[in-house]
């Protein structure tokens, strides 16, 4: 590995990473056969990108109270329980219903379900979800357009605030960084504001979340809890995380695994 160019190099360096959540610079030297400093080099390069996190001795794709992961990382992780929270939600949605999907990896999976419940009309700011939703017969589509971003791998920023706020729509389905104390969190403030255009365009809003986000907090408020109509989790969700729901009078619904 150490005869790779530089990029071909990063570009495994991410896929390592990305793949095992978190690294140290002393583990990846040897492993790429190439110095400490050159190690260093690359993962200032992956961070300058936005796909990895630095932090001392190592480095990271998981998220933290200030940054979001890649979607890259995001696709990968807890795919078991996304599938599961989602084939709940999907009983939420009927034939003639109009949807708003955010560029949340957990609600990009409910497209799979989206055919057999045809015709529907979905808006999204999420690429890959576009991608998906093209293919669909009977299933129209509105593309939110806006600045994009590829650490997100969708459109954001003003102008597509504005796309949402000329939208009404049966159901919005979002998914957030964190959810603790009668708020749901997210770390950005550029993806605060499109969620809250999104929630704001809907008859019914609906949170999914996967249990690592619960008893979490991050930099943004995005809404209280009580804003959505109901919030759907996965089963790996704790008593404690659970009780505070409850506490929160929060209608609540939990996907087995």
């Amino acid at each position: 590995m150490a005869s790779m160019k530089p990029e071909q190099r990063q570009e495994r360096l991410a896929e390592f990473v990305l793949g095992k959540g978190t690294a140290t610079a002393q583990e990846l030297a040897p492993m790429f056969g190439v110095s400490l400093m050159t190690i260093h080099r690359d993962l200032d390069e992956l961070a300058a990108r936005g796909v990895v996190r630095k932090f001392r001795g190592g480095v990271t794709a998981q998220p933290s109270g200030v940054f979001e992961s890649n979607v890259a990382y995001r696709r990968k992780a807890m795919l078991t329980e996304k599938r599961a929270i989602v084939r709940v939600a999907a009983r939420h949605v009927e034939p003639g219903m109009s949807l708003i999907l955010d560029d949340a990896t957990t609600t990009y999976h409910l497209i799979a379900h989206l055919e057999r419940l045809r015709p529907l009309h979905v808006a999204t700011n999420f690429l890959p979800a576009m991608r998906e939703l093209a293919t669909l017969r009977d299933v129209g589509l509105t593309g939110l357009g806006g600045t994009y971003d590829p650490l997100h791998d969708s459109f954001l920023g003003v102008m597509c605030v504005e796309a949402v706020e000329l939208l009404r729509v049966d159901a919005a389905f979002v998914s957030t960084s964190a959810l603790a104390g009668g708020f749901a969190y997210h770390q950005e403030e550029r993806i605060v504001g499109v969620k809250r255009a999104m929630l704001e365009a809907a008859d019914r809003r609906y949170l999914l979340l996967d249990h690592s986000k619960l008893g979490r907090r991050a930099l943004h408020r995005l809404v209280p809890v009580s804003a959505f109509d109901l919030v759907i989790v996965d089963a790996g969700a704790d008593e404690a995380a659970l009780a505070e729901l409850d506490r929160d009078n929060v209608r609540y619904e939990v996907a087995e695994l």
